[in-house]
């Protein structure tokens, strides 16, 4: 028998606690996980490909030996089924805060078996502790000052902090 790949794809810029709790629950689900680190066209990201797969690899490093030894992360810029398919992952793993996140992601699964019939979308909801933390509210946090140590790992803490305090000094010439 196989091992059942999944791939957990998104930007994770920067990643937060909420992603690194759809990692752990989805590795209840899949015997090996991918974390594909998206270069996205579409939004402007805080950090480059480079560093966010550098956080993300850390990150899951501090979850421990099992899930340092069942999770890949791996940088993609092609169609996501695409990638799935070079991956032989045969599950998407979605995470959900909100119903305002079903919308979208409801019509993207849609999509997605529309071009690759043989690969399932599996939706893991937020736990409680964690359905309001987005990339986008850590970051703004954090521009204006705020205590994101809740939201985020503590090497994301700190790159983020000195992106920030690196902006305001570039900023001040």
């Amino acid at each position: 028998m196989t091992d059942k790949i999944g791939l957990y794809p998104g930007t994770f810029d920067p990643p937060t606690a909420g992603h690194l709790d759809i990692i752990s629950r989805a590795l209840r689900v899949v015997d090996q996980l991918i974390v594909g680190v998206a270069v996205n066209v579409g939004k402007a990201p805080m950090f480059v490909l480079e560093e966010r797969v550098e956080m993300v690899e850390e990150a899951i490093a501090a979850l421990g030996a099992d899930a340092d030894s069942r999770v890949q992360v791996r940088p993609f810029e092609s169609l996501l089924m695409k990638f799935a398919k070079d991956c032989q992952a045969t599950i998407i793993v979605r995470g959900l805060r909100a119903v305002s996140d079903f919308e979208y992601e409801f019509q993207m699964a849609g999509m997605n078996v529309h071009l690759e019939p043989e690969v399932e979308t599996v939706f893991l909801m937020a736990s409680e502790q964690t359905q309001f933390i987005s990339s986008r509210l850590v970051k703004e946090i954090c521009l204006l000052g705020g205590d994101i140590t809740d939201f985020v790992p503590g090497n994301v803490k700190t790159r983020l902090l000195q992106r920030v305090e690196g902006e305001r000094s570039t900023g001040a010439d």
